[in-house]
């Protein structure tokens, strides 16, 4: 691994899991180490996203490749909840620009200083967060999920899956067929 974390000292905690490299930063220092393993041979952004980490907050989570090398970084920071703010990373990879537009749609996260933070994939008018896991998925209130489960309510007498066929699929499909005479 060619990242200098020794320069960070405790401000960046290195872990290692199955054989790749991940660093976590406080906020504070995301441009600054994002910039520093760019200037370390980092350089290609893979991805940029968010995951909703509750009760706390949000982890910010970018991807680094070194093609020289072929060594990846995993550079993580966290937000908090009542106000996700991190600096844009695009003056650093032009490439985090896509990915800081479906964060802040997708989590709420607002990357200060990006260049266009405007709606990437849904529709105009869309209220909320998907990606927020106390988001309500409208479909769910809709109709339920089809394996979800009262408390108490037990496998006992209903159908198994296997049983049950999609609409439109006839009765025998998939059964064996009886052996020819």
């Amino acid at each position: 691994m060619n990242f200098p974390a020794e320069r960070y000292g405790s401000r960046v905690q290195l872990s290692e899991s199955f054989g790749e490299t991940t660093a976590d930063v406080a906020a504070g220092d995301w441009l600054e180490v994002l910039a520093a393993a760019r200037d370390a041979g980092y350089a290609f952004l893979d991805w940029l996203t968010g995951v909703d980490d509750p009760p706390d907050g949000f982890r910010v989570v970018a991807h680094l490749y070194d093609p020289v090398e072929r060594a990846r970084l995993l550079l993580r920071t966290r937000v908090p909840r009542a106000d996700p703010r991190l600096p844009s990373a695009v003056g650093v990879f032009r490439g985090a620009n896509w990915h800081e537009r479906e964060t802040f749609e997708m989590f709420g996260v607002v990357f200060e200083g990006h260049p266009n933070l405007v709606p990437l994939l849904l529709p105009e008018g869309f209220e909320g967060f998907p990606l927020r896991k106390d988001f309500v998925l409208a479909s769910r209130v809709a109709k339920a999920w089809p394996g979800a489960k009262e408390p108490g309510e037990s496998d006992h007498g209903s159908p198994s899956r296997r049983k049950t066929l999609p609409p439109g699929v006839p009765a025998d499909w998939g059964r064996e067929a009886p052996d020819a005479p």
